[in-house]
């Protein structure tokens, strides 16, 4: 096989995996992911934890802001107990309307 078909085959192929492939959704907003995304662990790397998702940076933020990582070890092994902290809530219903890539300072909760 020649070359260039080759390489139009691979140009092909790939495009169709771009195309079929889903988009990736944050695991605590559930809003598309923008061009920044953070891996966070679900259990603490300092408990064991290897285990991670996507985030969105100021998601990510959210998080450690309000609990720490004792607490998010407590609440492993899903970020559903996590989303049912008054904070979170709170904060997964403002960000909701925001686009991907959308940032802001993150303060700790009071």
């Amino acid at each position: 096989m020649s070359g260039r078909v080759r390489r139009k085959q691979v140009a092909a192929a790939m495009e169709a995996a771009k195309v079929a492939a889903p988009p990736e959704t944050c695991a605590l907003c559930a809003r598309p992911l923008g061009r920044r995304i953070e891996r966070h662990h679900v259990l603490p790397r300092s408990e064991g934890g290897r285990e991670t998702v996507p985030l969105h940076p100021i998601c990510h933020r959210a998080i450690h802001a309000s609990a720490s990582n004792a607490e998010l070890a407590r609440l492993h092994p899903t970020l559903e107990a996590l989303l049912e902290r008054e904070d979170i809530r709170r904060f997964v219903a403002w960000i909701a309307d925001k686009p991907p890539d959308f940032h802001a300072p993150t303060r700790k909760p009071r």
